[in-house]
């Protein structure tokens, strides 16, 4: 996931957030550091509490309202997004890691999914053997 956000400190163009999986994340800061200065990039944090918890099913181009759908319930209890991302088959939220699992379980009960199958870890490069 990445997007662009309003700029929060004064006289930046814009500010970037990104998600790489979590074992990917030093490898992204050594990658990042040496462009600070060499692209007057003002900082870099990361946040390793951060989770993400995604819907995904190509019913959702002909179905309208699921998004609505999504934001109310995790609204509903009490789970702050942190950032969207969507595409015509998939709604991506970022939330605290901590309330990953609260996410799942009301998404889960208000789509009425039924089943271990409908819940998976998302394999972000596929599945390797």
């Amino acid at each position: 996931m990445i997007i662009q956000n309003e700029p929060l400190s004064e006289g930046a163009r814009a500010d970037m957030s990104f998600t790489v999986p979590r074992d990917d994340l030093h490898a992204a800061r050594v990658a990042l550091e040496p462009l600070v200065d060499e692209l007057g990039i003002d900082r870099i944090a990361e946040d390793e509490t951060m989770g993400k918890v995604s819907i995904i099913g190509a019913g959702m181009k002909s179905h309208p309202g699921v998004a609505a759908k999504v934001f109310t319930t995790l609204g509903d209890h009490d789970i702050n997004i942190e950032m969207i991302s969507t595409s015509p088959i998939k709604i991506s939220c970022v939330v605290q890691g901590e309330r990953v699992p609260d996410a799942v379980r009301a998404l889960h009960s208000a789509f009425e999914l039924q089943g271990e199958g409908t819940i998976r870890p998302e394999q972000p490069f596929g599945e390797f053997s």
